[in-house]
Order: C-alpha cells, then structure tokens, then sequence
C-alpha cells in the first residue's frame, strides 16, 4: 500500500510538470529533507562523551568494517532521496543521532555523495548519549551566511539537576539565490513514558517557537523549514498547541506554521519509525506561510513525502514492515536506521 502511495505521489508531480510544460513554463526543483542517522558513532573512544555506550562500541569485533559499511548505507540512503523527481540528492538535508563531524566527512565523501560536494554545517551539544544535530548542502546549490546553535535548558522534576539534550541548529542561507532557514531538531525522548516526558518535548517547541518567532519579527515573510526528529506526532501538544501548526494550508496565517504531515498520519495511518506494533510520525518537516502561497514565482513547498523505500524496511518477522535499523541485539544488521527519512520538494518558475 505504501509503495502504491508513493508511485500516485510521483506520477502526480509529473503531471504537474507535464501540464505545465504544454504551456511553456520551466520549474526548478529541489529537495528539502531531513533523515536520524540512528547512532552514527565512529570507533574511537571519546573520553569527553558517553559514546561507548553507543551500539558500535559495544561490539567486540570487526567496528571498523561494521562503520564503514553504516556509512556506505547511510550515503546509499541520502543520494536517493528525492532524485526520482529531481534528478539529484537533496539540496539540504538536516541529520541527527550523528556523533562529530568527522562521520559527517566520511559520509559526504563516499563514492555515492562525492560528486554532490556536501557541505556541512555542525556544532557540539552537550547531549548525554553524545549525539548532535547538523545540517549537509551542497555547496553549487545553497550558501550559508549565518548559523548558530540554540541551547535547550531542562531540568529534572525531582532532582532538579540538568537534563543534558541536543542544541537545535539554525542555519540561514541562499537556496539558489532565495533566502531560506533551516531550523534543526531532534526533541528529547520519550524515556520514562510519554506524558512524564511531554513537558521536556513542549519545552523543545517552545524554543523552536522563539527561534521562528524571532526571525518572523524581522521579516514576517520568511520562508522557514522547522524540521527534525520530534518524538512526538504531528497531533501531540508540542506541535499542535505549541508550534501551533495547521494541517490545513488555507488556515495558516501570516506567520503561521503548516504541518504536511499531519495528514499523513492521521488520514493514511503513515509513520516514519514503529515499535510494539504502531507507527509513530516523529519525523517532520514544517514550513511557514511563504513557502505555501500559491504562485511559483519564488521557491514553494509542492509536495511532502515519506522516503520508505522497500529495502528500507524489514522483510521476516516479528518486525516485518519495520524500518530496518543498523543495530539490534548487540549486531550490526547491515541495515539502515529505525527512522524513515522525510523530505519536501521545493520548485519555482523560471521565467524566460
């Protein structure tokens, strides 16, 4: 059904292009994307991060062919997204569960990416497991002018000490020749239970709310993707009351947030990770009020998509359908993450 899904979507953004293209109009097109890694560590121990808790270390033997091949299985995934339509990797993708730059490195530079010429935008969190947030691009396609990391403060209920979590990212810059921002996420988890954990997620989307909030104050027309690894749905309280995003573009406001994916999970049932038999949508892409309007005279959010290609997922049993992770039981599985990528397309009419 959902490979079914995903073939209606493309044949309908051909057709767009189709029609349009008996009228003489030419479009450009490029893919926003964002994708969690699952624990992207490398095989060095780190002494200033927990990172030997991470599955790679943990593994007795073989982590250097183990990590390569993640690598590789990473590149794989990030040179497909979107290039069915596009003809290309995503212009911008945000990544999280990544543990330095140095992965980063090796991924851009696998055989796959290589040619793409990734640049990477990335800043240390103090996150308890080690794990950061980054932004890739390519550099023909977009240029940054600023960037900066926003720290996100919790504490816990009963203690009171510091709750340690990922900085979100924000990164300003030229899409072709358009100012865009980019702001990245990956919310704290659900550890402990859902609703003993909301208030730390609510607190995420507050800060992600200021950080939209503050750009808008300058410019109430600034076309923003707030995306990234939520841990929550597009109908949880972080999103709906917080972010205060419609998945209705005609209800969106000025300085207002559209959700494409609530729809998505509340209409066709979709997710983008799964466990004890359900799907959860964690991961999104939001944009604001500009990227909707109806015109194509600069760049607008077209379409959103969930990337769930078919050697994404598990094939036999108890997880069959599963998104099929690197690791599982202390191995490496030769699979890819426990999260399904998601992406948006953005096109603009070139005129003559």
């Amino acid at each position: 059904m959902k490979y079914l899904k995903i073939c209606a979507a493309l044949l309908l953004v051909a057709s767009f292009f189709t029609a349009n293209a008996q009228e003489k109009k030419k479009f450009k097109i490029h893919t926003v994307a964002f994708y969690n890694l699952e624990n992207l560590f490398d095989t060095i121990n780190d002494p200033l991060k927990f990172d030997e808790a991470s599955p790679i270390m943990e593994m007795s033997a073989n982590r250097q062919e183990v990590y390569e091949k993640k690598v590789k299985n990473m590149a794989r995934v990030i040179s497909e997204i979107g290039a069915d339509v596009t003809g290309n990797a995503p212009a911008i993708i945000g990544v999280s569960e990544i543990e330095n730059r140095d992965v980063l490195e090796d991924v851009v530079n696998d055989p796959q990416l290589l040619d793409k010429d990734y640049g990477i935008i990335h800043y240390h969190s103090p996150d308890a497991r080690g794990i950061d947030v980054a932004l890739l691009y390519q550099k023909k396609l977009f240029r940054p002018i600023s960037t900066s990391s926003h720290e996100l403060k919790l504490y816990d209920d009963i203690s009171r000490k510091r709750v340690y979590t990922r900085d979100q990212l924000l990164v300003s810059g030229e899409l072709d020749g358009e100012l865009v921002h980019v702001v990245v996420n990956h919310w704290p988890s659900r550890s402990g239970g859902e609703a003993r954990s909301r208030p730390k997620r609510v607190a995420a989307a507050k800060l992600s709310k200021r950080i939209v909030d503050s750009l808008q104050s300058i410019d109430p027309y600034a076309k923003i993707f707030i995306m990234g690894d939520l841990n929550d749905d597009p109908t949880n309280e972080s999103v709906k009351k917080v972010l205060k995003a419609e998945n209705n573009k005609d209800k969106v406001k000025l300085k207002g947030i559209y959700n494409p994916y609530e729809d998505f999970f509340k209409k066709d049932g979709l997710g983008t990770t799964a466990y004890r038999d359900a799907w959860s949508l964690f991961d999104q892409i939001l944009v604001t009020k500009p990227l909707i309007e109806k015109d194509y005279d600069s760049f607008r959010m077209y379409k959103a998509g969930i990337f769930n290609k078919n050697y994404l997922t598990n094939k036999y049993g108890r997880y069959k359908g599963y998104p099929l992770r690197s690791f599982a039981d202390g191995g490496f599985t030769d699979g890819f993450s426990d999260h399904f990528p998601v992406y948006v397309y953005v096109i603009k009419e070139v005129k003559e």
